[in-house]
C-alpha cells in the first residue's frame, strides 16, 4: 500500500491497554481515561433528584402558560404544547422507572 491509501486515517494514535477494560485508541497529545476517574468524583451522580423533577414540572407549567400571551398564530401553541407533552412524558417515564426500579424484569 502507498501513502495515498491511508489518506484520512489518523496515524498518530496509539493503542492503550486499560485494566478491566477494552483496549482504547488514544489520540496523540491526550491521555486515556483512568480507572480511578469516576463521575461521582466531580459531582455527577446520575440524577438531578427531587429538585430537578420539580424544576421540569414548573418549566412545563411556564411553557404551557406562554400560549395565553399576545401572539396571534397557532403554530407557536402547537410547538409549546408538543414541548410540554414531551417534558411531562419524561416526568411520567421517570416516575415509572423509579417506582419499578427495585423489581426484577
Amino acid at each position: 500500500m502507498s501513502a495515498k491509501d491511508h489518506l484520512g486515517q489518523q496515524t498518530s494514535a496509539t493503542v492503550v491497554a486499560q485494566s478491566n477494560r477494552e483496549e482504547a485508541i488514544v489520540r496523540a497529545g491526550s491521555e486515556p481515561v483512568h480507572g480511578t476517574e469516576r463521575p461521582e468524583d466531580w459531582g455527577w451522580h446520575g440524577e438531578t433528584g427531587k429538585k430537578g423533577r420539580i424544576g421540569v414540572f414548573f418549566a412545563a407549567l411556564v411553557l404551557f402558560s406562554f400560549q395565553f400571551s399576545n401572539h396571534e398564530g397557532d403554530v407557536e401553541n402547537i410547538w409549546l404544547n408538543v414541548i410540554v407533552v414531551i417534558l411531562l412524558g419524561i416526568l411520567v417515564w421517570d416516575w415509572r422507572r423509579r417506582k419499578n426500579a427495585w423489581r426484577a424484569k
